[in-house]
């Protein structure tokens, strides 16, 4: 997935603001998993939710205003009730690495408590894999 990055997604210098790069993960993960068939909203309506229970990123590089940076996503693991995603960010072009980073989505019912991820989720990530 490609990004762009627009003034709004800067700094005062000019380098893209650190925290954008969770908005970006997001995206990317969204992205990833509609390409799988797997539509969160589709579980939401349902009751299942999948919050961010870690998140851990390494900025390699800044990224600046008009770089199109390429978003590579993948599930790296799942357990009974989460999912590890590892996402990499790349400036085309020169394909150096920006942004490196691993997130942990835990699968919640409405009151917050975990939920064993949907055999049917289970089944398309690992037919996918």
């Amino acid at each position: 997935m490609d990004i762009r990055i627009y003034y709004e997604d800067t700094d005062c210098g000019g380098v893209v603001y650190y925290a954008n790069f969770l908005k970006y993960f997001e995206r990317a993960r969204t992205e990833h998993l509609r390409e799988r068939d797997i539509e969160v909203a589709a579980y939401a309506a349902v009751g299942l939710l999948f919050v961010v229970a870690h998140a851990e990123i390494d900025y390699r590089a800044p990224a600046r205003y008009n770089d199109v940076l390429q978003i590579e996503t993948e599930i790296v693991d799942f357990t009974r009730t989460s999912l590890t995603f590892a996402h990499a960010m790349y400036r085309h072009g020169d394909e150096r690495t920006i942004v490196e980073g691993w997130v942990r989505l835990v699968c919640v019912d409405e009151r917050g408590r975990p939920h064993r991820l949907p055999e049917e989720l289970v089944q398309l990530i690992t037919k996918n894999a």
